[in-house]
């Protein structure tokens, strides 16, 4: 006998489980902004490029019902503007001449 799926056994948890993408960008994206607070400005910013970049790849390959929130507009649109942004900082935070 088959059991039910867990999101009909525990709505809650399932719920949960489906935003552990987006957990995982926002955890690495507050450590980028952390390490901005305490003046490593640019390694800060490569965290949080590299945070975007994490979070149009896991856009890309997840399906639907696994990557919760994450999940804000098309597929193709959310990958280019997230990995574009992800770049673009990445690289910023490269080339900038430090002070």
């Amino acid at each position: 006998m088959s059991r039910p799926p867990l999101y009909t056994r525990r709505p809650f948890l399932a719920g949960l489980l489906r935003q552990l993408p987006l957990f995982a960008v926002l955890v690495a994206v507050g450590v980028g902004l952390g390490m901005i607070a305490i003046e490593h400005w640019r390694r800060g910013l490569l965290v949080v490029g590299l945070a975007l970049v994490g979070a149009a790849v896991l856009r890309l390959v997840l399906p639907v019902r696994r990557v919760g929130f994450l999940a804000v507009r098309s597929r193709p649109v959310d990958v280019v503007l997230m990995a574009g942004t992800g770049v673009a900082v990445t690289v910023l935070s490269v080339l900038v001449p430090g002070s």
